[in-house]
């Protein structure tokens, strides 16, 4: 699929478009992934930038999930009928990246219309994920999250353990789960997203490489370390933890949530922005809200957290005059205002720190307990080599053949260290073949 991308995105520069009369107001197109009420918003956020001026009309429209999105615009291209603007998921950077040619980058986008744009003030931790090497940010972040972990206080007060002090290390889960199942409570905890808490995340948090070359930001030559010592050690705890239902597997994606709604589950691992269905799920019971756990025993745990979510790639090959109603755009969207209001009602990350001071201001924090520990988690400490992210291509290949290989270790089938090894070898050969591609 990769070779097609690159093949329908390299064509993408000769198509010729044709701009509407000067007097018309001009379309912009923003191809996106947010269904539901989340769409709801997003639409919500387009409205509001539009009835601010009227030479621009951003157009909002969905296109399926993720990968239905980036595989709507594969077609586009070969189309020569793109979007201005594309929502494209954190494992498709790499793709995007490659892509060259076809991507207008945020910040030169930002230079050649003379519109304000400073990237520091924006979250590193965010930042961060979707610059080059020399520190250009290349996408427009958007809906960035970062998992946490939900706790169901009611079942924590049953068991005894103090419902405002959540667990904040492995052997601490460990032993809070016994003590809940000892109370009742069928599992301990249930996680969603297993690769990307448990590997992405994990290796964040302990400072610990997922891969060479800076996890991929070095170049495409890059090989994966998720088999360390450290990782068998994480994911051998997991496997025994199935046994006894310390942890219960749910599903590769957010399959888990019911587990925890139903309270089956005291604890539920996932992106913060589960915090709204978690709300709205969690009618019988009180819940709060946890930073992810670490081993004590690892130097320097807890570094700080990865983002997920998503970033808005612009496309080039459209009339020059549209760029500076993106640009327009891209700053009404960083606005405190906009961001806050989007971050208070979804549980994303606010993306600019005038943003989130804003929040505080307003007393969301104080009046909503547990829902600034994502900010804090992903600030924990300045990001290095081994805590800005990861860029590999073929990654979202690649991030199922983490899940299947874990499942196997669920599963009783194979054993952590056999596992993992297992992920390396299959990984790299993705590696490769986007290596190869792209060169």
């Amino acid at each position: 699929m990769l070779r097609r991308v690159k093949h329908a995105l390299a064509g993408v520069v000769a198509g010729t478009f044709f701009a509407a009369p000067a007097f018309a107001q001009q379309e912009i197109q923003w191809w996106h992934a947010m269904g539901g009420e989340l769409g709801q918003k997003v639409d919500a956020i387009a409205a509001g930038f539009n009835a601010t001026q009227k030479e621009y009309k951003i157009v909002p429209i969905y296109k399926g999930n993720y990968t239905e999105t980036m595989t709507g615009a594969i077609a586009a291209f070969r189309a020569k009928q793109h979007p201005h603007i594309v929502q494209v998921f954190e494992v498709g950077t790499a793709t995007l990246m490659a892509a060259k040619g076809a991507v207008y980058p945020v910040y030169q986008l930002m230079k050649d219309q003379n519109l304000p744009f400073d990237p520091k003030n924006y979250l590193p931790s965010v930042t961060g994920y979707y610059s080059d090497s020399a520190g250009n940010m290349l996408s427009m972040p958007f809906n960035s999250s970062t998992p946490v972990m939900f706790y169901n206080k009611t079942l924590f007060k049953k068991a005894g353990l103090d419902p405002e002090s959540p667990p904040k290390t492995w052997p601490e889960i460990e032993a809070a789960s016994k003590k809940l199942q000892a109370s009742g409570v069928k599992c301990g905890f249930t996680i969603g997203w297993p690769s990307w808490v448990l590997i992405e995340n994990f290796s964040a948090l302990h400072n610990v490489p997922i891969a060479t070359k800076s996890n991929g930001f070095d170049g495409l030559d890059t090989e994966f370390q998720i088999n360390s010592p450290l990782h068998v050690k994480m994911i051998s705890a997991m496997g025994e933890w199935q046994k006894s239902k310390v942890f219960d597997y749910g599903g590769r994606r957010a399959d888990s949530a019911p587990k925890f709604y139903t309270q089956e589950c005291a604890m539920y691992m996932n992106s913060s922005a589960s915090q709204a269905g978690v709300r709205a799920n969690a009618k019988d019971f009180e819940f709060g809200v946890g930073m992810l756990p670490y081993w004590p025993d690892v130097k320097g745990a807890p570094q700080n957290s990865i983002i997920g979510g998503a970033t808005l790639w612009v496309l080039s090959g459209h009339p020059k005059e549209t760029y500076k109603g993106v640009g327009q755009f891209f700053n009404y969207l960083s606005q405190p205002e906009v961001q806050a209001k989007w971050h208070q009602e979804t549980g994303y990350l606010p993306i600019t720190t005038a943003s989130y001071e804003l929040s505080k201001t307003q007393g969301y924090y104080t009046k909503n307990p547990g829902t600034d520990v994502s900010i804090k988690q992903m600030t924990l400490n300045p990001p290095t080599s081994n805590s800005k992210g990861l860029r590999f291509g073929n990654y979202v290949q690649i991030r199922d053949i983490i899940d299947e290989e874990l499942e196997g270790v669920w599963s009783g089938k194979k054993s952590a260290k056999e596992a993992l090894d297992a992920a390396v070898t299959r990984g790299n050969e993705l590696l490769r073949r986007f290596e190869a591609a792209n060169k």
